[in-house]
């Protein structure tokens, strides 16, 4: 069975007509707050963010909703948060990807750190992928799939989104 792509495309152009407005009214939101992913060993995640990634460490402290368990928090620039719990005695099992799962986290720096994360994650031996010259695609140690993207907040690949 093969993917009918011409179909794929016109619904896009269909969706973009239909929903894409020439005048976009202002967003309720005031931004992302933090995004939370989970963490099967607390100290491993803060090394890899903190360390490798140079996001710094803001908070630890114990899940409202979990007894023993840790929220923690990294800055990821501009106002936003990537955060993480762990749930000690729950067998969550390994990272999947899934409808309605996370696919990736694109994070935004400077092609100068760009430059020097990539040689980081060479060093430290973990596997990556680089498209456009611009897209670190690699994971975490837990599983998550992660993007450095050199190009500016509310840019990509040359065009404006935001």
């Amino acid at each position: 069975m093969g993917i009918d792509y011409a179909a794929i495309e016109a619904r896009r152009e269909d969706i973009k007509g239909r929903y894409l407005l020439p005048h976009r009214p202002p967003s309720s939101a005031r931004g992302l707050h933090h995004f939370a992913l989970l963490s099967s060993d607390v100290e491993r995640t803060i090394r890899f963010y903190q360390e490798l990634l140079e996001f710094p460490l803001t908070e630890i402290f114990e899940n409202r909703d979990y007894k023993g368990s840790s929220h923690f928090f990294f800055d990821i620039g501009n106002g936003n948060l990537l955060a993480f719990f762990d749930f000690p005695g729950l067998d969550l099992g390994p990272y999947q990807e899934v409808l309605g799962g996370l696919h990736h986290i694109a994070i935004s720096v400077d092609p100068a750190t760009w430059e020097r994360l990539r040689g980081k994650l060479e060093v430290a031996g973990v596997p990556h992928q680089i498209e456009s010259g611009a897209s670190i695609y690699f994971r975490d140690p837990d599983g998550a799939r992660l993007e450095l993207l050199a190009d500016h907040l509310g840019e990509m690949y040359g065009s404006r989104v935001l």
